[in-house]
């Protein structure tokens, strides 16, 4: 095996050759090195996609942070390498390493890969390869390390089932801990990979795909999903942490330049909104705030170990926050001889007011971003995000007149009961919106218009939906490009095809393994970039397959169909997301659940949530689940 002196000599002789060798040095401000042979555990911790994306990844840095918070255990990074350094990879034979200390990552005893969007499946098959760990659960030995996965992409693990051995689903600050003890457990007591594996599986929040066989009928739909390991639940529920822990102050600082360069602060966690297309907004129920006193001294912290220019305010919807005005002007009053930027990347139009925009007055650099996602008020009755069109067009108005020049409106096509009509109101929306703009700015006025395509989603109501088609899609765009050939309003789009596979990963079965698979072995890979994606291995790989696309993607399934990620519990129950899709068919709404509780089951389940989050109005009564 080679060893961490000779890769990095390698590395030495091999950087100039590719682009951006920043990515593959480590080395960064605030990152974390411990004496390899002095530490008892050893985890890598893998984002499948390239440096610039996945150094800002908070979820990483959570996790980063916390494991090496622990003395007998160390965390280090590695990110996918870009297509130049896997060559050099491949063709030197050497295995891909950490960035902290370059030893490879067969020598860890825990591979954890986060896992926040389908299209980076391939990747995570590409890194085990290139690691020269069997990319097949099944072909592992004791000696390799175990492969845990989570991220919002593991809420269907069925089409990973058959290349991670353990999902950890839900938050992560609390699991991390007693994966780390059981691991250390059984390295101490001399356990096999199985022994471990079983006592993993008896954690809450903790999915073992070994453990669990499916059966299906003869037109494809899952017939049965049961257990063939007495300890392993039935149902792996997942897991929650009921107050925010203290989040990492020591951000890493790049090499390069990445997408985000700025101190991200998570100011809230869940949303109680009930958008219906919105798997984020379900799968994180409920809602947990930190104090403004808590995020202040976060950032003081930060500011003072870093260098970064911009504060980022995180959250599904930002503007939610309960004391979001009071946070913005403490952040401007404390920092104005800094001259900092202050991002509020998420924003609900209803809940913009205008005291935010003057707190937001001294950060006017780029656009702006609100997402009505429909045009038409009945189909955002329908997508439960009731928002009349005047409010866009209000909110946008006092926008423009604070300074801003461009605004970015991002919109769903493809909604479930959409028409032609609710498309040419995309078009009318967006000139309205334009037409305020240079009310003010004259010529100078913006609009960003982003469309993306509506992928039904599970844990979500509409997870029953059928998906348009890709000729739906494209006629739609077709549309919308024609009649948004507007000076002054520039227009993307998501590659409908890219969609129909993220449809087939995130709504697929184990079936869909094999699928991975297959494609990852004609060549896919960053599938989520667009000069990379390869949508004829695709179809070749589901023909060789047996499998019919279209059976994942273009299928309403059935009230009682047994869906693959039912023995997943997300904290929502079915019954709930049930209802609520034949409301959305009714074109009914339901406020924010902050206002009146609609019983969805997460609180019941979460009961110390609501006793250790005391400024939050819940009004959900003990044991009243949907």
């Amino acid at each position: 095996m080679i060893s961490p002196n000779e890769i990095e000599q390698w590395l030495d002789r091999n950087l100039m050759k590719v682009q951006k060798p920043g990515r593959y040095v480590g080395g960064e401000l605030n990152q974390v090195v411990k004496p390899w042979e002095d530490t008892f555990l050893h985890t890598a911790l893998v984002f499948p996609d390239i440096y610039d994306i996945g150094l800002p990844n908070l979820g990483l840095a959570i996790l980063y942070d916390e494991i090496n918070k622990r003395d007998n255990c160390l965390a280090e990074r590695t990110y996918a390498p870009w297509i130049d350094f896997e060559k050099l990879l491949r063709d030197d034979k050497i295995p891909l390493f950490s960035l902290e200390t370059r030893h490879p990552l067969i020598n860890f005893d825990l591979i954890g890969i986060t896992l926040p969007y389908e299209t980076i499946y391939t990747n995570t098959l590409n890194i085990l390869d290139l690691s020269g760990i069997p990319i097949r659960t099944k072909d592992r030995m004791d000696a390799h390390p175990l492969v845990f996965a989570g991220g919002n992409a593991t809420t269907n693990p069925e089409p990973m089932a058959e290349f991670i051995d353990a999902f950890a689903l839900g938050d992560g600050e609390e699991v991390i801990h007693e994966i780390l003890d059981i691991i250390i457990a059984g390295k101490n007591q001399g356990w096999d990979r199985v022994q471990i594996l079983n006592k993993l599986s008896m954690v809450d929040g903790i999915y073992v795909p070994r453990f669990y066989e499916t059966k299906y009928s003869i037109d494809g739909r899952l017939q049965d999903f049961q257990t063939v390991e007495q300890n392993a639940p039935k149902k792996i529920r997942k897991r929650i942490v009921a107050k925010l822990p203290p989040p990492p102050t020591r951000f890493l600082v790049p090499n390069i330049n990445v997408v985000h360069n700025r101190i991200a602060i998570e100011i809230m966690r869940g949303c109680s909104r009930g958008c219906r297309f919105c798997h984020a907004g379900m799968i994180n129920r409920p809602v947990r705030e930190r104090s403004v006193d808590e995020i202040i001294s976060i950032i003081d912290a930060a500011l003072s170990r870093t260098g970064f220019e911009e504060i980022a305010l995180l959250s599904l919807s930002s503007s939610d926050y309960s004391q979001i005005e009071t946070l913005i002007e403490q952040i401007r009053s404390r920092y104005l001889t800094k001259h900092l930027t202050i991002a509020l990347p998420s924003l609900r139009i209803e809940s913009v007011s205008v005291d935010i925009l003057d707190g937001l007055k001294g950060s006017r650099q780029g656009s702006f971003t609100l997402a009505p996602e429909a045009a038409s008020e009945k189909l955002r009755n329908t997508i439960n995000k009731p928002i009349p069109s005047q409010n866009v067009i209000d909110v946008s108005r006092e926008i423009y007149q604070r300074g801003w020049l461009a605004i970015k409106l991002y919109f769903l096509i493809g909604n479930p009961g959409e028409t032609m009509e609710d498309i040419h109101e995309i078009s009318q929306l967006c000139k309205k919106v334009l037409a305020e703009g240079k009310k003010v700015h004259k010529n100078r006025a913006t609009l960003h218009v982003s469309i993306s395509t509506f992928v039904p989603k599970a844990h979500t109501p509409f997870q029953w939906v059928a998906m348009e088609s890709l000729v739906q899609i494209q006629e739609k765009q077709q549309i919308l490009q024609k009649e948004l050939r507007v000076p002054g309003i520039r227009v993307n789009w998501t590659d409908p095809r890219e969609s129909m596979l993220e449809a087939w990963l995130s709504r697929g079965d184990r079936r869909m393994a094999e699928v991975i698979f297959n494609a990852w072995k004609k060549g896919s890979k960053f599938d989520a970039w667009q000069d990379q994606f390869q949508f004829s291995a695709w179809m070749q790989a589901f023909q060789e397959t047996g499998l019919d696309p279209e059976f994942y993607s273009h299928r309403e399934r059935g009230a009682e169909e047994l869906l693959p990620w039912d023995h997943i519990f997300m904290g929502v129950t079915r019954k709930f997301l049930f209802r609520d899709w034949k409301l959305s068919q009714e074109g009914k709404t339901r406020p924010d659940c902050r206002e009146q509780c609609y019983a969805c089951g997460i609180l019941p389940y979460f009961t110390s949530v609501r006793e250790q989050s005391p400024g939050i109005k819940w009004q959900c009564p003990e044991g009243n689940q949907a």
